[in-house]
């Protein structure tokens, strides 16, 4: 979670909720906006990054902050996701990529995919992809655009990619119905949502930043208290089945996961004595927790345009 907030919109009332009408959804997207405008994904809100912005050097910075963590909760053998992706089968494919950010996962398809095209909502994300794509010769299509209301065509896609984008949208349905739209039939989405779970969710989200920062005097609820802790204007948090019912109305389930950092089995406001408790205990360890007892914030599903 990458920034902490001073308030969420005051009609975002619950972890799963979806706008009740236009000018909501349209106030809340404007809203996502606004923050991801001020906060890009550069993983430097712990430290700054020395290197000059968008040239090689701040690409590999912002590459060894982001895999690090990963390798940590979904260690790979060639090629990081590869637990997830069969990069090697996407040399036949057309790529999506939902929410580029900075470029890290854009990176690695753009290098595999027969062809990939990235969108995000936000100016920052557009510029700064094209231009890795730039730095390192890759061969992309990078475009601003809105997730709820895409502008390809019908089976333009065989393969789309999200990573902890679409919760934070302002109507989640709408995009799972545009990613539905634009995958040929047979080709697969690969989402990743935040999960709400008993330990993630409240004992980690509430209770270690009720005890952090006092904001029991503050909010009225958990659902508030989680919101002005995570990253982006608003945030949703699925259960498992929640997710899976969601998902289930247009898509063939394959397979959902649980994933987690190490941070979230240590139950302990973050800072230099968490830091080094952290190295104290294996990564197997901590992913047996996050991973296998689903303890983690991560929710990724696997999901199937059938017929």
């Amino acid at each position: 979670m990458a920034n902490i907030k001073d308030s969420v919109p005051s009609d975002f009332t619950s972890p799963t909720a979806l706008p009740t009408n236009s000018e909501q959804a349209r106030q809340w997207q404007r809203a996502n906006l606004t923050w991801w405008d001020s906060h890009p994904m550069r993983y430097d809100w712990k430290e700054a990054i020395d290197a000059r912005e968008f040239t090689k050097e701040f690409y590999q910075e912002i590459d060894r902050r982001f895999f690090s963590r990963l390798q940590e909760f979904m260690p790979w053998k060639r090629i990081p996701f590869d637990p997830l992706v069969d990069f090697d089968a996407l040399r036949e494919r057309e790529v999506l990529e939902i929410g580029v950010g900075n470029g890290s996962q854009a990176g690695l398809f753009a290098q595999y995919a027969h062809s990939f095209t990235g969108i995000d909502i936000t100016d920052y994300a557009v510029k700064s992809t094209a231009k890795r794509m730039s730095c390192f010769g890759l061969a992309a299509t990078i475009a601003r655009m809105d997730a709820e209301n895409m502008e390809f065509a019908e089976n333009s896609f065989d393969f789309i990619w999200s990573w902890g984008v679409i919760h934070h949208s302002s109507n989640p349905r709408k995009i799972l119905q545009e990613i539905y739209r634009v995958l040929k039939p047979g080709g697969e989405a690969m989402i990743m949502v935040y999960h709400r779970g008993l330990w993630n969710y409240y004992l980690i989200g509430g209770l270690i930043y009720v005890l952090e920062k006092g904001h029991w005097l503050k909010s009225k609820s958990l659902h508030e208290i989680v919101q002005l802790k995570t990253d982006g204007a608003i945030a949703r948090y699925y259960s498992v089945s929640e997710w899976s019912t969601l998902a289930s109305e247009l898509f063939q389930i394959e397979e959902v996961k649980v994933y987690g950092s190490k941070a979230e089995v240590i139950l302990m406001p973050g800072g230099i004595v968490k830091e080094k408790i952290m190295t104290l205990v294996p990564n197997s360890l901590a992913r047996f927790w996050t991973n296998r007892c689903r303890m983690g914030s991560f929710l990724v599903s696997i999901l199937k345009k059938t017929g």
